[in-house]
């Protein structure tokens, strides 16, 4: 008769968590569809004409100072508090580490580090592209604009695009973008559409980024998230790469590690290491009597010590079969009690 223990929820919890996962061979890495290009095309114009737009002073630029003149954060100062915290969303530093540290618990669950990888080439794209376009178009902010009604182009400033909400784009985006199931990447898209947008707001609401700077940064981030598809192949060279200098030290170290030395195997018994002889105290045979051997009937693997129950071993023949429910046989009538010589057969 089987028992066997009813598994609570969190004893399957746990067996969910020690069980050693396979890399998923089903995740689909994303290719550069027409589709794609398509969007890819589209919010590139889309950037190209904000540019524009700020850079001939047009009525972009009008706009942008009239919703600085209104002052949102004086208008509802009863949100500046919450919206304080909330911009935080966009910051590189806090964001990425804690996508980061989603992303390292499902590379090590799925034995593949091309998670990591992707969020390190969206933000190493972010920060180059970016980054040279904030110098290089130089703009000033709204707390620091000089003449009314200009685009504060060429001054020193790194304001335009917006990067908060870039990162806000690509940090949370990319989540959206490694999801497996259609329907988790739909929801992870709507969640880091939502978020980003709320962060771009936010920047306006607190007077430090015009309109389209906002405007600007959401298109920067997209073209980043669009364009990854194409730095796919490199990513998996990387991750083969990665893969085989961990082989290669992994057996360096097996190697060079230096193995115990073992005493001399004794008949019948299991190889000693030389450290556990050394360090055994030493005991007479007054004080510990050398217990009596079975003389072996044949050779036997040697085996790990184990704790015997005292008295003489018995073979297998003259033990005593237990039934499953626990009660024993009744004894043999053909059989002799143990020690005596057994009569001869005709």
């Amino acid at each position: 008769m089987r028992t066997e223990r009813n598994l609570t929820r969190l004893d399957r919890v746990f067996a969910r968590l020690d069980r050693e996962p396979e890399r998923p061979a089903h995740i689909d890495v994303p290719k550069m569809s027409r589709h794609r290009v398509v969007l890819f095309s589209a919010t590139l114009a889309f950037y190209v004409a904000i540019v524009w737009a700020v850079v001939t002073t047009s009525w972009l630029v009008r706009l942008d100072w009239q919703v600085m003149f209104f002052r949102p954060y004086q208008q509802w100062p009863q949100i500046h508090a919450f919206l304080d915290y909330y911009v935080v969303l966009g910051q590189r530093g806090p964001t990425a580490v804690m996508v980061a540290a989603w992303l390292g618990w499902r590379s090590w669950r799925q034995h593949t580090i091309r998670p990591l990888l992707t969020l390190g080439a969206s933000l190493l794209l972010l920060n180059i592209t970016v980054g040279a376009a904030k110098l290089g178009m130089g703009r000033l902010g709204p707390h620091y604009a000089t003449t009314i009604g200009a685009n504060e182009m060429v001054l020193g400033g790194d304001i335009f695009p917006s990067g908060h909400t870039a990162n806000a784009v690509v940090t949370w985006g990319i989540l959206a973008y490694l999801a497996t199931a259609p329907r988790a990447r739909r929801w992870l898209s709507a969640l880091s559409a939502v978020t980003s947008l709320g962060v771009g707001l936010t920047t306006v609401y607190l007077g430090t980024h015009w309109l389209s700077d906002v405007l600007l940064g959401w298109a920067a981030g997209l073209l980043i998230l669009l364009a990854l598809p194409w730095f796919e192949p490199l990513i998996a060279r990387a991750e083969t790469a990665l893969f085989a200098l961990r082989d290669r030290w992994r057996a360096r170290l097996g190697r060079t590690a230096p193995a115990p030395a073992l005493d001399p195997v004794p008949a019948g018994g299991a190889a000693v290491p030389v450290t556990a002889v050394a360090l055994r105290p030493r005991t007479t045979a007054a004080e510990h009597p050398a217990p009596a051997r079975e003389p072996a009937a044949s050779a036997r693997s040697p085996r790990a010590a184990i704790h015997l129950a005292p008295g003489p071993h018995t073979t297998r023949s003259e033990r005593t079969p237990v039934t499953p429910a626990g009660s024993r046989r009744p004894p043999h009538a053909d059989r002799v009690p143990r020690g005596t010589a057994p009569a001869a057969r005709p």
